[in-house]
Parts: C-alpha cells; structure tokens; sequence
C-alpha cells in the first residue's frame, strides 16, 4: 500500500468530517483521557528522566491509537484530516529517517540516535528570538556559527526595520530580506558560508511573507529547513497547508514545528507527552516534513524545564527515537536570562534529559524566549558542551543528575531571574562576552563537574 500523498491530504481538508473547532477541543480532551487510563500512563516526580522502556512504548501505542481516532483539524475549513491505523503504520514505515541540510563543507547527514546512543547528537545552535538591530542580529549568528560544534543554527528574528515595528505581512517581507542579507554576511564572517540555517523564515510570522522572502532570487537553497507550525492540539490552517505545497513543489526540507502545552487541552504530563508523539505522527503525515524542532511548554509557568515538563519531554523522545526513528529536534524554553546561573542549571538539565532520551538538541532559548535582545553566544556554547559530555550518558545518570539541578533552580521559576540583553553581556565591537559572564559560566561548569558530567 502507498502511503497518503499531499494531494490526498488537501483532498481529505476540505471533504473530511465537518465539525466546529470546540467539538474537536472535546473530542482531543475525551480521547486523551481514555488512551492515557487504557495504558496506565503516569507521571512520575522522582524520575523526570524515566528510564523504563515499557513506559515510552507504551506512549507510542497510545498515541498512534489516539491520533487514529482524532486526526488533525483545519480550521478554515472545519474539517478533519483523517488516516486509518494500516495508513498511519504505512506513513511512519516510508517516513524518511535521516535528513540532508548544508552545501559544500558543511553539507552533512542527520541521523536520528536512541536512547543512551553514544554519537554526538545533532546540534542546532541559536534560537529565532527577537533583537532590536541589524548589528545584534548579525553578531549573533556570527557568534553562533564560530561554534565548532554547530551542525545547523537557527537565526535571530528582527524586532525593528528602520524604527518600524515588524508586525505586518508587508512589512514582515522587508524585514525577512534584512535578516536574510544579514545572516548570510555574518556566515561568510564566521567562514561557514553553507553552514544550514533551520528555522526559515525568522522575521516573517505569516506564511505569505515567508513565502515571498523564499523565492529563489533573494538566495536561499533548498538545502536549509522551513518551519511549518501547527498549532495546539493537533490543528493546522489553509495558509501552512499552503506553504507546504510551495515547499514540497521546490524540493525544501519542511521542518514540523509544534509545542504541546502541560494545562491545556492535552491535561497533565501524561496526556501532554501523548500529543507530543500524536504530533510528530502529524508532522510526517500532514506536514510530510523532513525534520522536526518541538518542545513542551506548562502553561503556569511559561517555560519547559519545570519538572513535569522534562518528564513529558523525555519519554515522548524516547518513544519516538525507540519506536519511529525520524530527525527530531528538541529544545527547552528556560525561565531565567543570560548572566545568571539559574539559566546556565536549567540549560544543563534540559540538555542532559534531551541527549540521554535519545534525541537532537537545539540550544537555549533564555527569559521564556519572550524578551527582546535577553540572547547571546555563550548559553550556545554551554548547550552543546553540555550536550557532547552527555552522548552515552545511562538514563538512570541523566536522572539522577537533573534531580540535584532541579534542586538548584525549581523553587524559583516563578520569580526567575530575568538577565541580562546582549549588549550588557558581550563586547558589541569585539563580539566577546564580559568577564562577569564568563565568570558565572567557569563557576557553574565547575559545579556540573563536580556532579559527574563528564566535559572533555
């Protein structure tokens, strides 16, 4: 049997069972509910990197049971996307398991890992938060880009084009082609002129303008990844369906872009990191994506490294790395900014549940990812040598140390420390950061040493 094409799926949008967005909401809610008590899924405080592979497998089946039975829903059209279970096993078995980003030196492979693999995961370096100038901007990714360990980046968004708030399609096309020109200056800087960036198009948050800013007379290559997003649960729209169909007419890799939320429809982390794997059964299906970048947000706290939220986190990895094999990257928001050693703790903690949970990592996302120009280099750096002293870490380690972190910083989640803007953390003419910065790094290293990472 063939697996269901693109067409079929903008077919079944607009022919499926018709139902109003809030019935769908009931029927995500009612499904859930049912499939996490048929599995005995539950949350477990003491072990929020699980360690059990009966428990993510057992995530795995709930959630191919629950997405067969719910789908995906479009809401302009009312509709949902429906498969059968012999379409969704047939979809994940012709799914591609390993992505090709880059060009020249920097072209590589990604190659999905297991649990406890002992390769170096994937790293993705950088975040698309927000900054106020061309010159942060183009600081950043030449920043991001001169770390050797970097396998991709994702680039910052400009807030501002000439003063000019970027908020509006038209204007959002302006500003992408000023990212675009800016990025890839600061990649030729760094001598990584193929180096892939992941998260096109930043700057432009409507699909029009990502569009437009994609045409191949502005220079991108199908060789670097578009984000599609689809929103919370397991909904999408005409205008991503849209891009998709640009997309896989040119040949680009679709990156399926997603963030389950611990509070909302999905409930507790139990029914969260079922819609977690119900999504990126999605992503391959709907979004005939290529690669994945996901992470979970608990909705109280606006942030991804309360303890419930690593749970879900990683036994959703370990279900998908155990049970599909497909390129998934996954990333934390952190509660605190640059310059404080509560972000530096929640980094690590979030990196080592990602690495030993068998999945890729993008790097840190600062100040809940909300605030303009609270992002610079060094977190980035943190991340992925935190990341490689993990590769080959035991689950039973990785929970034992992202215990005694969690014990450093979760008591202050709500009233995380802000930080520091870039500009107070790094040299804007030198590109360095401060030695206020630097001393806060080499001390909170040295603790992570002394708990048992193993840094090279």
């Amino acid at each position: 049997m063939n697996s269901v094409n693109f067409f079929e799926v903008l077919k079944r949008a607009s022919s499926g069972p018709i139902v109003s967005e809030k019935e769908f909401n009931i029927l995500v809610f009612k499904k859930l509910k049912e499939v996490v008590k048929e599995y005995d899924i539950k949350f477990d405080g003491e072990t929020p990197v699980p360690f059990d592979d009966s428990l993510a497998d057992d995530v795995f089946k709930a959630a191919l049971d629950f997405y067969a039975d719910v789908g995906t829903y479009c809401m302009d059209t009312e509709r949902i996307i429906k498969f059968t279970e012999d379409e969704i096993k047939e979809g994940l078995k012709n799914a591609p398991h390993k992505a090709f980003f880059g060009e020249g030196k920097e072209a590589k492979t990604f190659i999905p890992r297991k649990p406890e693999s002992k390769e170096t995961p994937w790293c993705h370096v950088g975040a698309g938060i927000a900054v106020s100038s061309e010159e942060i901007h183009s600081k950043l990714v030449e920043g991001y880009a001169s770390i050797p360990e970097a396998d991709s980046i994702s680039v910052p968004a400009l807030a501002f084009i000439e003063g000019v708030s970027i908020r509006e399609p038209p204007i959002e096309f302006y500003g992408a082609l000023k990212m675009l020109a800016s990025a890839k200056e600061a990649l030729r800087r760094a001598g990584r002129p193929g180096l892939p960036i992941l998260n096109l198009v930043s700057t432009a948050a409507s699909q029009i303008a990502g569009i437009a800013a994609s045409a191949a007379q502005f220079g991108l290559t199908s060789s670097n990844g578009w984000l599609v997003p689809t929103y919370p649960e397991l909904k999408i729209g005409n205008n991503e369906l849209c891009k998709i169909a640009y997309l896989l007419s040119w040949g680009a890799n679709i990156g399926a872009e997603y963030s389950p939320l611990i509070g909302g429809y999905s409930g507790g982390p139990e029914g969260t990191a079922v819609v977690f794997v119900a999504n990126c059964i999605q992503g391959i299906l709907v979004l005939k994506s290529t690669y994945q970048l996901a992470w979970i947000t608990n909705v109280i706290d606006r942030c991804s490294t309360t303890k419930d939220a690593i749970w879900a986190l990683a036994v959703s990895g370990q279900a998908i790395s155990r049970n599909i094999s497909f390129p998934v990257i996954q990333f934390h928001y952190q509660a605190a900014g640059p310059a404080t050693k509560m972000l530096l703790y929640e980094v690590a903690a979030g990196m080592i549940e990602i690495v030993a949970s068998g999945q890729a990592i993008e790097t840190a996302h600062p100040a809940r990812a909300v605030e303009i120009d609270y992002v610079t280099p060094l977190e980035m750096k943190f991340s992925v040598e935190i990341a490689h002293a993990a590769a080959g870490m035991k689950r039973t380690m990785a929970n034992e140390i992202v215990k005694e972190l969690l014990e450093k910083y979760e008591n202050n989640i709500k009233n995380a420390p802000k930080g520091k803007k870039y500009q107070e953390c790094f040299d804007l003419k030198t590109g360095k950061p401060t030695e206020e910065y630097l001393r806060i790094y080499n001390e909170v290293k040295k603790e992570l040493k002394d708990i048992g990472i193993p840094f090279e």
